[in-house]
This record gives structure tokens, sequence and C-alpha cells, in this order.
């Protein structure tokens, strides 16, 4: 059943409703990147250590991760504007506290409440922009937001770099006060009220379920990365989410209104697409989290030199994906979302053969084709989910795109990132120096590179086989909830 497009007064109005949500978003994705950069100088500030600090990005991280679906799902029982403009002045004033914080474990407690705020824009934008464009032109405007996206991820280091050597720490808090001011106020005049559908009820019990695994798993992933696999704390946590899961599928099953409801992924092409969606964060964020330890250690850039060369992905990306949007309107979401998978596992195949002494125009000729193939898929891809889910679900199907993309990220840093730091031990001969991974010679790095995204080329592959095997089944074929397919 395709969403309906809500009803508005005149033409510009859809677009103000696409300007209030491009804020929120860019606003979310800024403050999610901008403090990364200032980890070091808080260390500093507060006299504390690293493992603590680092609390005040993944704590932000966490958040989101354990209420992006319950969230969600609120607003489709409760009604998305009055929640969004609720996180909108949530965020805002969070950001005050956090640039007023006194000490480390405050601005900790503040940034949760800065990502409940960020939770509440981030997994019910797609939902709201969804009702409020027509269908043919659905593609567009989440394309816009893909490069909505793609520039916080861009400016938020460097913004964050130019206030931190201008200003006091504070301030890349207090950065977000005009625009969330006027987020705030956009959100409150343009956004359409919506009354949810009737006879809806809010499943408390399974969002806390759902949000525990969630965070066990998350959690756990995030301490893999710091420790092995195999760490008891490590299992624990994989395990109680796993457990939590089963859980989770036997209360919604005994649920009258389920917060999600199971059925849905019957829809092949919604389950295929979150799938395929999910792997594509696992491999860019791998591609992020490892590039800078190759440019920096093995090609010796400055720290300003990768900054710049790394933002090539990005700006790809943001703009593909408005012209992939469009052109989904008009053709239809199938071959343009296989096209970009193509794109990407073929690009970190020819990624897979990394050398020593790679120059900058060489690199860039590998970086770019990662970002243009996320922004011929991403944009399509997004339609596809928000098109699968009921009107009443799509606020789940809008929590759906942003716990996929949080997921996705948190699993491919863990999981690839513990790959690469195996294969570079394997070709040092089974002994790291003592300085670990990084300390290794740059041959065994540049080969442990190859192998990861050898690997991340093959899982690729493998979403792109799923991809083409959901367009060619016959139940596919004869769903009529996307439109020109």
């Amino acid at each position: 059943m395709e969403p309906q497009a809500v009803e508005v007064d005149h033409f510009q109005q859809k677009w103000w409703v696409f300007g209030t949500v491009a804020a929120g978003v860019l606003l979310a994705t800024i403050d999610g990147s901008i403090v990364n950069i200032a980890l070091p100088t808080l260390v500093g500030e507060f006299a504390t250590t690293f493992a603590v600090v680092q609390w005040v990005a993944l704590g932000y991280l966490l958040t989101l991760a354990a209420l992006s679906l319950g969230v969600g799902r609120l607003g489709d029982v409760v009604g998305k504007k009055r929640i969004y403009v609720v996180g909108m002045a949530a965020f805002t004033v969070a950001s005050i506290l956090c640039g007023l914080a006194p000490g480390v474990e405050w601005l900790i407690a503040f940034r949760v409440i800065q990502a409940v705020g960020a939770t509440m824009i981030l997994s019910l934008g797609a939902a709201i922009l969804t009702e409020a464009f027509p269908f043919k032109e659905r593609g567009r405007a989440l394309g816009w937001i893909g490069t909505a996206v793609s520039l916080g991820v861009v400016t938020g280091p460097v913004v964050g770099g130019i206030l931190l050597s201008s200003f006091s720490w504070r301030s890349i808090f207090w950065v977000n006060l005009p625009v969330g001011i006027a987020g705030t106020l956009l959100a409150w005049r343009h956004v359409p009220e919506t009354p949810p559908h009737p006879g809806q009820r809010f499943d408390l019990r399974g969002a806390m379920v759902l949000g525990g695994a969630l965070l066990s798993f998350a959690l756990g992933l995030t301490v893999a990365q710091s420790r092995r696999f195999n760490d008891p704390l490590v299992v624990g946590l994989l395990g109680v989410s796993m457990l939590a899961i089963l859980v989770f599928i036997r209360v919604e099953r005994r649920h009258p209104h389920p917060m999600i409801d199971l059925s849905l992924f019957s829809n092949r092409r919604l389950t295929a697409s979150v799938a395929t969606g999910f792997v594509t964060f696992v491999t860019v964020s791998a591609f992020f989290l490892l590039m800078p330890f190759y440019l920096e250690g093995v090609l010796g850039l400055s720290t300003r030199e990768m900054g710049l060369v790394m933002a090539a992905g990005p700006l790809a990306l943001g703009i593909v994906a408005p012209i992939a949007g469009n052109l989904s309107d008009r053709v239809g979401v199938r071959g343009i979302t296989l096209t970009g998978l193509v794109v990407l596992t073929l690009a970190y195949l020819r990624l897979s053969g990394l050398s020593q002494n790679l120059s900058i125009p060489g690199y860039l000729a590998l970086a770019i084709p990662i970002g243009i193939g996320m922004g011929i898929f991403q944009s399509p891809n997004n339609v596809t989910i928000m098109s699968s889910v009921p009107p009443q679900y799509l606020g789940i199907g809008s929590g759906l795109l942003n716990i996929t993309r949080l997921l996705g990220q948190i699993t491919g840093a863990a999981a690839l990132g513990t790959l690469w730091a195996a294969r570079v031990r394997f070709y040092a001969g089974g002994a790291l120096p003592p300085g670990g991974v990084t300390s290794a010679s740059p041959a065994a790095q540049v080969a442990g590179l190859g192998d990861t995204f050898l690997v991340a080329g093959c899982l690729l592959a493998l979403a792109t086989l799923i991809g083409w095997w959901t367009t060619r089944s016959p139940r596919s074929s004869a769903s009529n909830d996307l439109r020109r397919q």
C-alpha cells in the first residue's frame, strides 16, 4: 500500500517541510562528527583520560541506537510533528547545557539528552518527507536529504577544527543554537499536523525489550573494538542482545498493537532493502575508519591533507544522491539501486589493490567511486523502504533507515576493523611491535587493508545478488507498493 502525501496549502509548502527536515538532519549529523575532533582537547580540559572522554561520543551513538525504532513508532501513535518539534527543542536546550557542563560526567549526561533529541529528529525526518511529498517526487526529496547528511559529515570536522583553534571547546555546542532555534520554529510552523491512524497504542514493553537488545548489541560491538570478540564481556553483551531479540519476537506476536508488525518483513523488497542498506553502511564505515591510518601512516599525509582528501567521497555522494533520487522518480528504483550496488562492489574490489606509493590523484580515483556508488544506491533504496510500509508504520520505516545506518557503522568499525588488525598481524609474521597494529610495517598494513576491502567487496557482491534476486522474484514483481518498477 503506497503511503499518501499530506495535502499542503501550496507548492512551496512541501519545500518548507523539506528545509525544516534538512536543517534537523544537518544539525544532528554535524554534531555527531564535530565532537570526535574535540576529544583530545577534552582530555586536557577535564584532566581525565581518553577512556572516559570517549563516552562523550559513545553515549550519543548508543542512545541513538537504543531509541531509534521506539521513537519512530511513537511518532506513528501520537503524531510525528509534536515528536519532531520536541526533538528539535530538546537538542537545542541540550546543546546549551553541553556548552555549560562543569565536568566531563555532566557533559556525558547532557550528550545523552542531546542524543534523545537527535533521535526524534533523525527517526522521523524521512517519514515527514514521505507524507509531504507525492510519490513521484519522493526520490528527489530523499536524495537531497542524503546531500544534507553528506554535508554534515564533511563540515563537522572542518567547523570543529576552526572553532577549537579560535575559541573554547564549548563553542562546538553553542554553534548549534541559531540552527536549532530556527529549526524548532520552522518545524512548529511548517511541518503538517497529520493525525495518527485511529486505534493504535504504543507497545511500551516491546519498545523497552527491543531498545535493550539494540543497546546491548551496539555496546558489545563497541567494546569489541578495543577487546577481542571472544572477550567474556563482548560475548555476554551479544548473547543478551540475541536473547532479547527472541523475547521481543515472542512479545510482538502476542501483542494486539505490536511495536513492529513482523509481517511487514514478508515483503521481500522491504527486507532486501534493509539488508542491503545495512551492508553498504558496514563497508563504508570500515572505509572511513581504516583509510586515515593508510593516508597518514603509509602515505605520510598531514592531518590537514588527510581531512581534505577524505572529504572527496562524501562530496561525491552529496552531488550524486539528488540526481539519483530525481532519476528514480522518473524511471523507477530497481535498476538504479542495483547500479549503485554494482558500482560499490567494483569500487571496493579495486580498493583491495592498494599500494604503498599511491598518489593523491590515485587515491581520489579509488575513493570517489565509493561516494558515487553510495549516492546512486541510497536515495532509491530509501524510497523503497518508505514506500513498502503502510501509512500507519511510516515512523517505523523512518526508524529503520536510521537504525540500519547506525548499526551498519558500528558493525563495520568493529568487525572489519578487527579483521584488518588480524590480517596485519598475519602479514607481520604473527607478532606486532609494541605500538600495536599501526606500528607494523607499511607493507603489512597495506596487505591487511587489501584483504579487508576484498571481504567488503564480496559482501557487496552478495548484497547485489540479493537485490537482483528480489527484483526477479515473481512475488516482488507483483507487488503494487512501488510504482513504475
